[in-house]
């Protein structure tokens, strides 16, 4: 063998040192990431819970009409986080970036338990919790991206979808049962992580990717665009339009002159990510507005309570929650391209069955929920891999963060959009199979929804040979 490529006994030993730290590190990382799911289980937990009860929360307050912003503002936040938290994961501390979360998160359940008789206060302190439970989350994705082999990222990344659904379950049972008793102890439920900073302290990676460099100007300008582009869908002011154009122009010319903004202008010039994260903004857009619409029309056509709402979608969360469990199993078997294909198609037939049965009661309506969540839990682990898989390996954490932003920012964009319609009922004056008012408006949103799904299963269909040019056995 040629010496030139023969590495020296110093350089051998020098490389099996640092694969065995490699590996160390990855060993006691895996054991954070129950803690980590945790974490993120009680924070989406209370966005779903405030998610469904927000028009109740908005009367008590004596302000219905900026109820929809309980949901909406956080639902930015979280967006702007994401990405922030999963680009902060290729060079931060996760363990630093973790207690900050959880702390965070603790303070925003207090204040916010203690100081819930004011609308803003509300908006405020669920802020914060968002800003906090959201660590949990990213840092486990960057983990799972890291340090784990591709066979467990698939099983971690379906339990992190089962973890969402789960929450959830939880989130909408909650919601129900503390809506008949004081709906501000919601607040107080994520106080418990408190118990998980021992091992999270203990095994959580500390050692940076390289010098902490938080690029203020750069996530300030992209945050800001992202804002107003929300708050456009949720307000239809066109002057926040045009300012969030304005912010992303500047965050254009930043990263194109910047010596070392958080990300460069070549990541988004990588068309293969750009085509494939279009998946996750198109089929989680409806994401937050389904449980809000499910209750309103309940209540009116059916006369039913937040508690019976919630206990009619639980069986449909729980299968969801096993289906994230097993979507790993699922994207083996049948390869991530079909598993898209496949939750996709659960989902629109969810939406459409639901639009054609809801005459038939609640219990039709339960059925098909089960359609959709069950959907969203097989599609997110093949989806988010898919996506990952078009960017080279050091940039896993800020693909992490868009791909997290795409999902929560569409899913805010979304609640913005279809808060409104849900509310003052458009199409409530069609007489459709005998339904008006609330009926025949949630008929019309539900196909609206199943559109919106069929149109991701075709752009799968239109660009799966880009995705998966490099996989022979997904072609």
């Amino acid at each position: 063998m040629n010496n030139s490529t023969t590495l020296n006994p110093a350089d051998a030993d020098a490389l099996d040192e640092e694969q065995q730290r490699f590996n160390e590190t990855a060993r006691r990382a895996k054991k954070t990431l129950l803690p980590l799911l945790f974490i993120y289980l009680v924070g989406v937990l209370c966005l779903q819970a405030f998610n469904m009860v927000f028009e109740k929360i908005g009367s008590d307050l004596g302000a219905p009409d900026q109820a929809s912003l309980i949901t909406a503002i956080p639902g930015v936040v979280l967006g702007i986080v994401c990405f922030i938290y999963g680009s902060l994961g290729d060079f931060a501390s996760l363990k630093k970036m973790t207690v900050f979360g959880v702390a965070a998160l603790c303070f925003g359940s207090v204040c916010g338990f203690l100081l819930h008789g004011n609308m803003l206060f509300v908006i405020i302190f669920r802020i914060i919790q968002t800003i906090g439970f959201q660590t949990g989350g990213s840092v486990y994705l960057v983990i799972v991206a890291r340090y784990l082999t591709a066979k467990e990222k698939l099983l971690y990344f379906g339990l992190f979808t089962a973890d969402y659904q789960l929450a959830t379950a939880i989130g909408v049972l909650s919601a129900g049962i503390f809506s008949e008793i004081n709906w501000a102890f919601l607040f107080l439920i994520p106080v418990v992580t408190v118990i998980f900073l021992p091992v999270l302290l203990k095994d959580l990676p500390d050692k940076t990717g390289g010098d902490t460099h938080i690029d203020i100007p750069g996530f300030g300008l992209f945050g800001m665009a992202i804002l107003f582009l929300t708050l456009f869908f949720s307000m239809l002011a066109w002057w926040m339009l045009v300012v969030s154009v304005a912010f992303f122009t500047l965050f254009a010319i930043y990263i194109s002159r910047a010596s070392d903004p958080f990300i460069t202008p070549d990541f988004f010039k990588n068309v293969r990510w750009r085509e494939s994260v279009l998946l996750i903004v198109i089929f989680y857009f409806i994401n937050y507005s389904i449980t809000p619409l499910v209750n309103s029309f309940s209540a009116d056509v059916f006369h039913m309570k937040s508690s019976q709402v919630s206990f009619m979608l639980l069986p449909a969360l729980i299968l969801a929650t096993i289906t994230g469990v097993c979507s790993g199993k699922i994207v083996t078997k049948i390869g991530k391209h079909r598993a898209i294909v496949l939750g996709g198609t659960l989902m629109a037939i969810g939406f459409a069955g639901a639009a054609l049965l809801l005459n038939l009661g609640p219990v039709a309506i339960g059925i098909m929920m089960i359609f959709p969540y069950c959907g969203m839990a097989t599609l997110y682990s093949p989806t988010v891999d898919t996506v990952l898989d078009t960017l080279p390996p050091e940039q896993s954490g800020r693909g992490v963060g868009m791909n997290d932003l795409a999902m929560q920012g569409s899913a805010a964009i979304g609640i913005a959009l279809f808060g409104g319609p849900i509310a003052e009922k458009p199409f409530g004056a069609l007489n459709l199979f005998g339904q008006q008012g609330t009926g025949s408006n949630a008929m019309v949103l539900f196909v609206i929804y199943a559109v919106i799904v069929i149109f991701g299963i075709v752009w799968m269909q239109l660009h799966y040979k880009s995705f998966y040019r490099d996989d022979p056995n997904e072609q």
